[in-house]
Protein backbone atom coordinates (compact mmCIF):
# COMPACT_ATOMS: atom_id res chain seq x y z
CA UNK A 1 0.00 0.00 0.00
CA UNK A 2 1.77 3.22 -0.96
CA UNK A 3 2.51 5.80 1.50
CA UNK A 4 0.50 9.19 1.61
CA UNK A 5 3.12 12.41 2.18
CA UNK A 6 0.69 15.50 3.10
CA UNK A 7 1.38 18.65 1.05
CA UNK A 8 1.76 22.14 2.52
CA UNK A 9 -2.04 22.71 1.08
CA UNK A 10 -3.04 19.73 3.37
CA UNK A 11 -0.95 21.04 5.96
CA UNK A 12 -2.53 24.34 5.67
CA UNK A 13 -6.09 23.04 5.88
CA UNK A 14 -5.29 20.59 8.85
CA UNK A 15 -3.68 24.00 10.41
CA UNK A 16 -6.71 26.21 9.75
CA UNK A 17 -9.35 23.10 11.08
CA UNK A 18 -6.77 22.30 14.48
CA UNK A 19 -7.34 26.17 14.57
CA UNK A 20 -11.26 26.30 14.65
CA UNK A 21 -11.46 23.54 16.67
CA UNK A 22 -8.79 24.83 19.87
CA UNK A 23 -11.00 28.10 19.43
CA UNK A 24 -14.49 26.10 19.34
CA UNK A 25 -13.45 24.57 22.48
CA UNK A 26 -12.26 27.65 23.99
CA UNK A 27 -15.01 29.68 23.71
CA UNK A 28 -17.58 30.77 26.61
CA UNK A 29 -20.67 29.73 26.45
CA UNK A 30 -22.06 33.18 27.22
CA UNK A 31 -19.83 34.30 24.06
CA UNK A 32 -22.81 33.51 21.87
CA UNK A 33 -24.72 35.83 24.13
CA UNK A 34 -22.31 39.31 23.65
CA UNK A 35 -23.55 39.52 19.92
CA UNK A 36 -27.32 40.48 19.81
CA UNK A 37 -30.07 38.48 17.87
CA UNK A 38 -31.32 41.40 15.84
CA UNK A 39 -34.56 40.51 13.46
CA UNK A 40 -33.71 39.98 9.68
CA UNK A 41 -34.11 43.21 7.75
CA UNK A 42 -34.61 43.19 4.09
CA UNK A 43 -32.45 44.45 1.46
CA UNK A 44 -31.98 44.48 -1.76
CA UNK A 45 -31.67 41.33 -3.73
CA UNK A 46 -33.80 39.57 -1.51
CA UNK A 47 -37.05 37.52 -3.14
CA UNK A 48 -39.88 38.34 -0.53
CA UNK A 49 -42.56 35.98 -0.23
CA UNK A 50 -45.87 37.36 -0.22
CA UNK A 51 -48.94 35.63 1.15
CA UNK A 52 -52.48 37.17 1.04
CA UNK A 53 -55.20 34.95 2.37
CA UNK A 54 -57.68 34.27 -0.03
CA UNK A 55 -56.34 36.18 -2.29
CA UNK A 56 -54.08 34.00 -4.80
CA UNK A 57 -53.87 36.94 -7.40
CA UNK A 58 -51.86 38.88 -4.58
CA UNK A 59 -49.99 36.09 -3.48
CA UNK A 60 -47.04 35.75 -4.86
CA UNK A 61 -43.00 35.72 -5.10
CA UNK A 62 -41.13 38.79 -5.74
CA UNK A 63 -37.46 40.45 -6.01
CA UNK A 64 -37.01 43.49 -4.16
CA UNK A 65 -35.05 45.61 -6.40
CA UNK A 66 -31.99 47.57 -6.08
CA UNK A 67 -33.86 50.75 -5.02
CA UNK A 68 -35.12 49.42 -2.41
CA UNK A 69 -38.72 49.08 -4.08
CA UNK A 70 -40.51 45.88 -4.66
CA UNK A 71 -44.05 45.93 -7.26
CA UNK A 72 -47.01 44.15 -6.02
CA UNK A 73 -50.46 44.03 -8.55
CA UNK A 74 -52.88 46.92 -7.11
CA UNK A 75 -50.21 48.50 -4.79
CA UNK A 76 -47.33 49.58 -7.19
CA UNK A 77 -44.25 50.17 -5.85
CA UNK A 78 -43.68 49.56 -2.47
CA UNK A 79 -40.53 50.24 0.10
CA UNK A 80 -39.87 47.19 1.17
CA UNK A 81 -35.55 47.32 2.18
CA UNK A 82 -34.48 47.97 5.70
CA UNK A 83 -37.72 46.22 7.42
CA UNK A 84 -38.87 43.24 8.89
CA UNK A 85 -40.67 40.84 6.99
CA UNK A 86 -43.60 41.86 10.00
CA UNK A 87 -43.44 45.15 9.53
CA UNK A 88 -43.48 44.70 5.56
CA UNK A 89 -46.89 42.88 6.39
CA UNK A 90 -48.69 45.39 8.11
CA UNK A 91 -47.78 48.08 5.70
CA UNK A 92 -48.76 45.87 3.37
CA UNK A 93 -52.03 45.03 4.46
CA UNK A 94 -53.00 48.49 5.34
CA UNK A 95 -52.33 49.35 2.02
CA UNK A 96 -54.49 46.26 0.38
CA UNK A 97 -57.57 47.62 2.72
CA UNK A 98 -58.10 49.86 -0.08
CA UNK A 99 -59.12 46.90 -2.15
CA UNK A 100 -59.54 43.70 -0.25
CA UNK A 101 -62.11 43.39 2.50
CA UNK A 102 -59.89 43.14 6.11
CA UNK A 103 -56.63 40.97 4.15
CA UNK A 104 -54.49 38.67 6.35
CA UNK A 105 -50.54 39.05 5.13
CA UNK A 106 -48.19 37.41 5.91
CA UNK A 107 -44.18 37.72 4.39
CA UNK A 108 -41.22 35.45 4.34
CA UNK A 109 -38.04 35.95 3.08
CA UNK A 110 -37.56 32.71 0.20
CA UNK A 111 -33.86 33.94 -0.56
CA UNK A 112 -31.72 36.00 1.35
CA UNK A 113 -29.37 37.13 -0.99
CA UNK A 114 -28.41 41.05 0.19
CA UNK A 115 -27.29 38.78 3.62
CA UNK A 116 -23.37 37.96 2.08
CA UNK A 117 -20.12 38.80 2.97
CA UNK A 118 -17.28 38.13 0.21
CA UNK A 119 -14.12 36.93 0.74
CA UNK A 120 -11.07 37.65 -2.00
CA UNK A 121 -7.39 37.17 -1.96
CA UNK A 122 -5.60 34.56 -1.22
CA UNK A 123 -8.02 32.18 -0.22
CA UNK A 124 -8.80 28.59 -1.85
CA UNK A 125 -12.56 29.59 -2.98
CA UNK A 126 -12.94 33.59 -3.21
CA UNK A 127 -16.55 34.07 -2.99
CA UNK A 128 -19.34 35.61 -2.38
CA UNK A 129 -20.78 33.38 1.11
CA UNK A 130 -24.41 33.59 2.08
CA UNK A 131 -25.02 34.95 5.82
CA UNK A 132 -27.15 31.94 7.25
CA UNK A 133 -26.89 33.38 11.03
CA UNK A 134 -24.16 35.32 13.24
CA UNK A 135 -21.10 34.64 11.64
CA UNK A 136 -17.68 35.28 12.58
CA UNK A 137 -14.17 35.78 10.46
CA UNK A 138 -12.73 32.26 10.98
CA UNK A 139 -16.44 30.73 9.63
CA UNK A 140 -16.06 32.87 6.65
CA UNK A 141 -12.01 31.65 6.05
CA UNK A 142 -13.38 27.51 6.55
CA UNK A 143 -16.25 28.82 3.77
CA UNK A 144 -13.46 30.06 1.72
CA UNK A 145 -11.28 26.83 1.97
CA UNK A 146 -8.84 28.83 3.86
CA UNK A 147 -5.61 30.68 3.19
CA UNK A 148 -3.26 30.05 0.01
CA UNK A 149 0.18 28.99 0.59
CA UNK A 150 2.06 32.50 0.73
CA UNK A 151 -1.10 34.65 2.26
CA UNK A 152 -0.10 36.83 5.04
CA UNK A 153 -2.72 36.18 7.58
CA UNK A 154 -1.36 38.34 10.13
CA UNK A 155 -2.44 41.13 7.55
CA UNK A 156 -6.32 40.38 7.03
CA UNK A 157 -8.45 43.57 6.14
CA UNK A 158 -12.31 43.43 6.73
CA UNK A 159 -13.85 46.05 4.55
CA UNK A 160 -17.15 47.26 5.70
CA UNK A 161 -19.82 50.11 4.79
CA UNK A 162 -21.33 51.84 7.09
CA UNK A 163 -23.42 54.97 7.12
CA UNK A 164 -21.86 55.73 3.87
CA UNK A 165 -18.28 55.72 4.59
CA UNK A 166 -15.79 52.42 4.59
CA UNK A 167 -14.69 51.20 7.53
CA UNK A 168 -11.37 49.42 7.80
CA UNK A 169 -11.17 46.42 10.45
CA UNK A 170 -7.61 44.60 10.57
CA UNK A 171 -7.35 40.82 11.72
CA UNK A 172 -4.29 39.05 13.25
CA UNK A 173 -5.08 35.42 12.33
CA UNK A 174 -1.80 34.33 13.73
CA UNK A 175 -3.10 35.59 16.88
CA UNK A 176 -5.91 33.62 16.75
CA UNK A 177 -4.17 30.60 15.97
CA UNK A 178 -1.61 31.03 19.01
CA UNK A 179 -4.73 32.07 21.08
CA UNK A 180 -3.59 35.45 22.41
CA UNK A 181 -6.29 36.87 20.83
CA UNK A 182 -9.14 34.97 20.26
CA UNK A 183 -11.97 37.47 20.99
CA UNK A 184 -10.56 40.35 19.51
CA UNK A 185 -9.29 39.12 16.31
CA UNK A 186 -12.41 36.52 15.16
CA UNK A 187 -14.64 39.37 14.86
CA UNK A 188 -18.22 39.29 13.65
CA UNK A 189 -19.04 39.57 9.90
CA UNK A 190 -21.79 42.05 8.79
CA UNK A 191 -23.87 41.75 5.56
CA UNK A 192 -21.85 43.09 3.06
CA UNK A 193 -18.58 42.93 4.42
CA UNK A 194 -15.38 42.02 2.41
CA UNK A 195 -12.77 40.04 3.86
CA UNK A 196 -9.40 40.42 1.81
CA UNK A 197 -6.53 38.09 2.49
CA UNK A 198 -3.42 40.01 0.98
Amino acid sequence: MPHWTPTRRHRGVFRLILGVLLVAGSIRPAAAADEPQAEYLIGPGDVVQVYVWKEADLTRDVTVRFDGKMTLPLLGDVPAAGRTPMQLAQDLQTRLARFVSTPQVTVGVGQPNSQRVFVVGQVLRAGAYPLIGPTTFLQALALAGGFQQFAKSDKVIVVRHTGGTQALVRVDYKKIESGTDVDGQNVFLQPGDTVVVP
